[in-house]
């Protein structure tokens, strides 16, 4: 297994002193199953005190703070997004204490949430490495639809880790799933003044999992009915453009069309998401 070069900025003590920390990860993902040249790879961050944690994606953050500059000066230059678009299409917010989680995520036009507590059965194995400058243990679970390897260290003695997963005697530095379609390995430790969640517009309509399952699945199917013609999407649901004006509308037919066959292409070659059920 390669061992990844790890940053701590501080030692251990600050679990005990309340301080935020930012857990940085290197997500590694193959979205189309069928195109081993697929395989993207970027950062997120596990920002917790302790008591919570919320898990998202740089480039989302960086994002939400272009458009937010673009809103305030009504500057909507979409070159300054191109390179912030990102595979990491959700936000998860953790109770640690309860193992509970609220999943975020958008469908076409509107944003979506749901809850749940993931009942994770961890097998703790017996072989260990060291990654970086952690010792780790190894422990197999199984989530999703997909079998899951982790490694985790008890110098972190935080119950916590990338994504939904947690629950282990000690912070998940490396989790992969059998096929290595998925990968989360800690690449940075820093503390951090306070938690705060990527910005968000508007409010989050919460449904039972099975619900928003469904929801997705016919987003997939029939993406058009849910597209806003004011507004293009990702086929995750992520803005790929700020809302255009009516006379944008009018005067840009082709812009239209080539969001839609965007997103339908998108769509296509999204066909492995990380929960397979």
């Amino acid at each position: 297994m390669k061992l990844l070069k790890l940053i701590s900025i501080f030692a251990m003590p600050f679990l005990m002193a309340q301080q935020s920390t930012r857990f940085v990860y290197q997500v590694t993902m193959k979205p189309d199953s069928a195109n081993a040249d697929s395989r993207k790879t970027e950062s997120a961050y596990l920002d917790t005190d302790g008591k919570k944690s919320v898990f998202y994606s740089e480039k989302s953050a960086k994002r939400d703070s272009v458009m937010e500059r673009m809103r305030a000066t009504k500057n909507f230059d979409r070159s300054q997004l191109q390179d912030l678009r990102s595979n990491i299409q959700y936000i998860i917010e953790k109770d640690i204490a309860n193992q509970s989680v609220t999943y975020k995520s958008r469908i076409g036009r509107d944003q979506y949430s749901y809850n749940e507590t993931p009942a994770f059965q961890w097998k703790i194995l017996p072989e260990t490495v060291k990654i970086g400058d952690y010792e780790t243990q190894k422990a197999e679970t199984k989530f999703g639809g997909r079998t899951w390897y982790a490694w985790f260290t008890q110098q972190i003695p935080l119950q916590e880790g990338p994504y939904k997963f947690s629950g282990l005697p000690g912070l998940i530095v490396k989790i992969q799933d059998e096929k290595e379609d998925y990968s989360f390995d800690l690449m940075q430790t820093k503390k951090i003044a306070e938690i705060q969640p990527p910005q968000t517009r508007g409010q989050y309509i919460n449904l039972p999992k099975v619900k928003y399952t469904e929801l997705e699945k016919k987003f997939r199917k029939d993406p058009e009915s849910f597209m806003n013609q004011n507004q293009g999407f990702s086929a995750r649901g992520g803005a790929i453009s700020p809302p255009m004006s009516r006379s944008e509308q009018s005067s840009n037919p082709q812009q239209i069309k080539a969001i839609r066959e965007r997103m339908l292409k998108e769509i296509q070659s999204n066909n492995n998401p990380i929960e397979l059920k």
